[in-house]
């Protein structure tokens, strides 16, 4: 997922090596036309996006990701429905012959017809928020921003805009919910572990869908030709995407619908979901289960409330729609980043109250370094150097460099505030989080721990990786701001 965002960026970890992002860089503008915008980005491969040309590396990585990904999936919500979320067992039942691969599969729940009915209704739901009502919280609540909103401009010089309604559509999802569980009882609160493997099916089935769909539509009907980028592969052009904003009609934006709907909008249904569980197996919900809920609700809600922010990130800005957004928001997303709630159905734990209290206090500290280095990068971005951190004027680094065109171009990093700390400050809060979530299901197993295992290697990664590029970029304006700020993500050790 990237540290600003609830997403799938880390199936491309291992692909998109021209794609890196400081995390305070400025971003930079041309106003060349749509063509040489498109030439110089072919010439110049540090720039964002895809590559024209795969190497065999990316490829052998987009092969082994379409191949492994769905079953890395499926082995983890395997291992909690028939193996109490260990993962050693499986692997041991297999390896001593106890069980056999067939046996697992056979007792693995298929699609069904009730699975199918739900996930159509939770879908088309959630197209119809999106779709046909018109964002009236930026009206109701003081410093949100919703509506229409104008994204960034693509390579081809489009600027698309945006109906920005992401909080409004999660606002009257948890309503209707919260209704149904306490009056209408329509449905269980249940439901979705109930259905949990049933629905696996119908995500994967949506996931290659869509993929297949957006693959389809570049080739034969895309939104704006002058923004396709397709390559000799036709694995890599799958995985990766070829436009890089499809679209129905002017307002059915795939990226944004998929990124934020109806993936992230069901992260905290499915969490209360598993909180229903456990109230239904135990006769209570356990203080673990609560703090699940919470500190992955305040990561939900601000990704809503920042969603007009959004359109200026990676997945907007930069990534194709394919494989890994289609496929990925289905079904990675909100398989794995719940998997603490799924663990805890099947193993409560119940905290100390010490314990509770440190880990709540580890993901808020967490969440607040997270979220006001990226204000304060913000803030810094949006006036120029000319405001405030922590109480005076920042101090910068002033960098230049020089583009495929020859222009030459000034940029300036931040050395104040959580930027002065350490350059990626917001990945470590991010990492804080991370691990929050995972602390509250114990230490009997490490099926919980995916997710900071997952994140500590992508964001490592990412920093060495921008840091590569970086240097290129800037050269020896790029080596007095390490000098300058010399930790990448704890101070004193990394």
């Amino acid at each position: 997922m990237d540290s600003d965002t609830a997403n799938v960026d880390g199936l491309t970890f291992l692909l998109q090596f021209t794609m890196g992002e400081v995390g305070q860089e400025s971003k930079e503008s041309s106003n060349k036309g749509s063509r040489g915008a498109l030439n110089g980005e072919k010439a110049n491969l540090g720039q964002w996006g895809r590559a024209w040309e795969v190497d065999w590396f990316s490829l052998a990585s987009v092969l082994f990701l379409l191949m492994f990904a769905p079953l890395i999936v499926y082995f983890f919500i395997m291992s909690c429905d028939q193996f109490q979320c260990s993962v050693t067992r499986p692997i041991m039942d297999v390896y001593t012959r106890a069980s056999h691969l067939s046996d697992i599969w056979n007792r693995t729940p298929l699609l069904n017809w009730r699975a199918a009915n739900i996930y159509f209704v939770w879908v088309t739901f959630q197209v119809f928020l999106y779709m046909f009502i018109p964002d009236l919280c930026h009206k109701l609540l003081p410093g949100y921003v919703g509506g229409v909103q104008e994204g960034a401009r693509t390579p081809a010089g489009k600027v698309n805009k945006y109906q920005i309604n992401g909080l409004q559509a999660w606002i009257i999802t948890h309503v209707l919910w919260f209704a149904n569980a306490y009056h209408f009882h329509w449905f269980s609160p249940t439901i979705i572990f109930d259905n949990w493997i049933p629905l696996l099916w119908c995500a994967n089935i949506l996931g290659y869908a869509v993929s297949i769909f957006a693959r389809i539509k570049a080739s034969y009907f895309p939104t704006n030709a002058d923004d396709c980028k397709f390559t000799a592969s036709f694995f890599y052009d799958f995985m990766m995407g070829v436009e890089f904003n499809p679209r129905i009609g002017e307002w059915f934006d795939f990226k944004l619908f998929f990124n934020g709907r109806p993936g992230i909008v069901a992260w905290t249904l499915i969490n209360l979901s598993y909180a229903a569980k456990q109230q239904e197996l135990y006769g209570h919900v356990t203080n673990s289960m609560i703090l699940v809920n919470v500190l992955q609700g305040i990561y939900v809600l601000d990704f809503f409330w920042n969603e007009a922010w959004y359109l200026k990130t990676i997945d907007i800005c930069h990534d194709h729609f394919g494989w890994y957004l289609g496929w990925g928001d289905c079904v990675w997303l909100p398989y794995l980043y719940t998997l603490q709630g799924l663990y805890l159905v099947y193993n409560p734990v119940q905290l100390s109250t010490a314990g509770a209290v440190a880990i709540l206090l580890l993901g808020l500290v967490g969440y607040y370094i997270f979220r006001m280095t990226n204000h304060q990068k913000d803030l810094f971005r949006r006036t120029d150097g000319n405001c405030k951190i922590w109480g005076k004027k920042p101090e910068y680094i002033e960098c230049s460099y020089t583009s495929v065109d020859g222009a030459r171009h000034y940029s300036k990093l931040m050395i104040s505030g959580f930027w002065g700390v350490a350059r990626h400050f917001n990945y470590t809060g991010d990492l804080m989080g991370s691990l929050a979530y995972c602390l509250t299901c114990g230490f009997d197993h490490i099926l919980p721990y995916f997710y900071i295992i997952y994140m500590t290697i992508l964001l490592v990664h990412r920093c060495i990786r921008d840091e590569h590029r970086c240097t290129s970029k800037y050269g020896k304006d790029w080596k007095r701001y390490t000098d300058a700020v010399p930790y990448r993500l704890l101070p004193g050790i990394f």
